[in-house]
């Protein structure tokens, strides 16, 4: 579900996915966003008072420096980066294949994000990035199908944009006159289920499905534990 909390532009609660054993996903326990650089005053208070009790920034340190969260001095704010500053970038590479060598290349700092949905306290989870697609969508993604939400459903989650975040996106490739860097811009941009779809199928292929690949990096039985109990709904 769409959340206003402006000014930020793809804000949505997860709640109401439903798990393959017929529960869902409580409303308001898991929120992707974007970046709450953008929020307004009015935009801070709607999230104040969505009950949010931990907000995770996966930006790197030098982003979240050079543009500060409102909530960076907050008890409930995290900055907990999905990559190291050195890490090796390749803009040719599809935003499939660069989602896939980012979850090999650091399954601890997946893991730990994950964990601290968990370990939150009671509350809603804010998971947010720059665009709330990549690096917070693979966390949510992770968090969603340790949960139970099937592969499919979580994909077509990803592949939700709001149409303010598309027209950002649009005015942003307008300015760029190289095609080559417009093409790898553009492909950046793109929220397709399929790309979800092959991260999750390599971490079925190569650890054995999503809760393997946390444990390998370092999620434990309690975390796994409070995770399902915080986002899983039991129908009555």
């Amino acid at each position: 579900m769409s959340l206003r909390w402006p000014n930020c532009l793809n804000v949505r609660d997860l709640g109401g996915l439903s798990t393959s054993d017929g529960c869902r996903i409580r409303a308001g326990a898991l929120i992707r966003s974007d970046n709450l650089t953008r929020l307004t005053e009015a935009g801070v208070q709607a999230m104040r008072d969505a009950s949010v009790s931990r907000i995770i920034d996966v930006r790197t340190p030098p982003e979240c420096e050079g543009d500060r969260s409102p909530f960076a001095a907050d008890p409930v704010y995290r900055n907990m980066p999905l990559y190291n500053a050195d890490d090796r970038y390749d803009p040719t590479q599809s935003i499939d294949q660069q989602y896939v060598a980012m979850l090999d290349l650091h399954p601890e700092l997946f893991a730990a994000a994950v964990g601290a949905i968990a370990d939150a306290p009671i509350g809603g989870v804010v998971v947010h990035c720059h665009a709330g697609k990549d690096r917070a969508g693979n966390v949510v993604a992770l968090a969603l199908r340790l949960a139970g939400v099937p592969a499919d459903s979580v994909a077509a989650d990803y592949a939700v944009l709001d149409d303010r975040m598309r027209d950002h996106f649009d005015a942003q490739l307008v300015l760029i006159n190289d095609p080559t860097e417009r093409s790898q811009l553009a492909e950046s941009f793109t929220a397709r289920p399929e790309t979800m779809l092959v991260a999750l199928r390599h971490l079925d292929d190569r650890y054995g499905g999503v809760e393997p690949y946390l444990r390998h990096g370092g999620l434990n039985d309690n975390q796994v534990n409070a995770l399902r109990a915080r986002l899983i709904e039991r129908r009555t």
